[in-house]
């Protein structure tokens, strides 16, 4: 009995390494099987398309007013309290017509005052002529000297200046009680109205906004690119926004020298010829402009990517199926389409779907090819 227990240790212990040297091969074959699967490149689908060149010239839509061609502002030169204000918002004026009025009762004491003083300065001046008169008549008898004469001519000289001077003030006093009525210089429509009766208004403050002449802009609100794209003299047609059965045709007249500092766009204003009289100040209107056609290339949006902050698409390279990104310079571009001008040619094969998921070099399938 105990040779049998004796026997069967014994192929025990040679049975272990030889069951070691048949598992150890099958285990590193399972590894390197594995990491030949964990090397292989990762394919991943994707979407693509072939874009072709084609000429596009897209109309452009903005939304903008009704103004006056020559729109200014009436103002008084003096300071003083508002008296009477004639003026209501979309009245016509004609020229001459009084407007406004300020409390006059300290430009009319000051023109009562220049009054009295040209009367004193001409009473003067009366009496200064008489003496001079005198004084002539008697230094050609001899019976006056040279140095009375001149002092005569003097106080004549003397008086004619003082009664100059106060016509001069009684000038400005007359001005003065004419600057307390505001009035129109020319016909037009007021198209915004400013302080209230009572009110203390200064010097310059604008009381009335009047539209000149009979002139009609359509001003809008431009981005620059648009400004830089648009073909030179272009002819813009205008409609009213709540009826485009309204229409009128006008070119660009002015454009704002500098962007307005909120929305960075440009006041683009568009001189209308014979504009319709539904077309009154403050409407509403729509503005539509065709550009030029160029020569681009439009890819869904879905494909716009960036890199070096810059737009880029990826492009698909059919020999080997694989892919790189490159950058694009962008036209135009919507919710649906984007357009390239540069940095695609005809024929090549851009994704557009799938494009977070690449890397440079990433191999692809395109979706619906044979892989």
């Amino acid at each position: 009995m105990s040779a049998y227990v004796a026997r069967m240790k014994q192929m025990r212990r040679m049975t272990q390494p030889a069951l070691i040297a048949l598992i150890l091969p099958t285990v590193f074959v399972a590894c390197q099987r594995e990491a030949e699967t964990s090397a292989a490149p990762e394919v991943r689908p994707v979407r693509a398309i072939t874009v072709e060149r084609r000429e596009a010239g897209t109309p452009l839509t903005f939304t903008g007013r009704i103004e006056a061609e020559d729109e200014v502002s009436l103002a008084f030169r003096i300071s003083g309290r508002l008296l009477e204000s004639n003026g209501k918002l979309g009245d016509r004026i004609e020229p001459g017509q009084v407007v406004a009025r300020l409390e006059s009762q300290n430009e009319l004491n000051a023109l009562r005052q220049a009054q009295a003083g040209l009367a004193a300065a001409q009473g003067q001046l009366t009496q200064a002529r008489n003496h001079f008169e005198r004084q002539e008549t008697l230094l050609g008898q001899g019976w006056t000297t040279r140095a009375n004469f001149d002092q005569a001519k003097q106080a004549q000289q003397t008086a004619q200046s003082q009664v100059d001077a106060a016509e001069a003030q009684l000038k400005i006093a007359h001005d003065l009680v004419g600057f307390t009525e505001l009035k129109a210089d020319a016909p037009g429509i007021l198209t915004a109205t400013g302080p209230s009766v009572g009110e203390v208004v200064q010097a310059g403050q604008s009381i009335f906004r009047v539209a000149r002449k009979d002139g009609r802009d359509a001003v809008f609100d431009i981005p620059s690119q648009i400004i830089r794209t648009a073909p030179s003299d272009p002819q813009i047609s205008v409609s009213l926004a709540d009826d485009p059965t309204v229409t009128a045709r006008g070119r660009i007249r002015e454009v704002a020298p500098q962007a307005n500092p909120a929305t960075r766009t440009f006041e683009v204003k568009v001189g209308l010829t014979e504009p319709p009289a539904a077309m009154r100040l403050g409407a509403t209107v729509t503005g539509r402009l065709e550009t030029v056609a160029v020569p681009v290339i439009e890819i869904p949006a879905t494909a716009l990517t960036r890199i070096n902050q810059q737009p880029a698409v990826w492009i698909v390279d059919p020999a080997n199926k694989t892919v790189s990104m490159r950058n694009v310079d962008v036209l135009r571009f919507d919710q649906a389409l984007v357009a390239v001008s540069q940095g695609l040619d005809a024929g090549e094969l851009v994704v557009t779907a799938g494009v977070q998921a690449l890397h440079p070099g990433q191999k692809i399938r395109v979706l619906g090819s044979v892989p």
